[in-house]
């Protein structure tokens, strides 16, 4: 029975916790022609945890293109870049983020048609 309640205190501290930074968030996106735009925000610290991409999606959840962000920006937030498709459908658009850390947001952004 001891062990046991060893083993059960030292769980903890071999499992990590749930608490995970702010997640990456769409602050806007707007499509120009076939270009998307999309401006994100993330308390990125650096190389070890950061946004490093976001994803247009249909009203289906169909990708259709990803925007890879190739490094930190935080010194840059909010920040802005762009992405042009291939295709643009008729129908809704969505916009959903990622970090590095954390993986994709489940929070999905409407993309504005100009």
């Amino acid at each position: 029975m001891r062990s046991l309640t060893i083993a059960l205190w030292c769980l903890p501290v071999l499992l990590p916790g749930t608490a995970h930074a702010d997640a990456p968030k769409i602050e806007a996106a707007w499509l120009e022609g076939s270009t998307v735009h999309v401006t994100l925000s993330h308390p990125d610290t650096g190389w070890d945890h950061y946004a490093d991409g976001w994803e247009v999606l249909d009203q289906n959840g169909l990708s259709l293109g990803i925007r890879e962000l190739a490094h930190p920006h935080e010194a840059e937030q909010p920040f802005t870049r762009s992405l042009r498709l291939d295709d643009v459908p008729d129908g809704p658009l969505f916009v959903r983020a990622r970090c590095n850390v954390d993986g994709w947001t489940d929070d999905r952004a409407g993309v504005s048609r100009d």
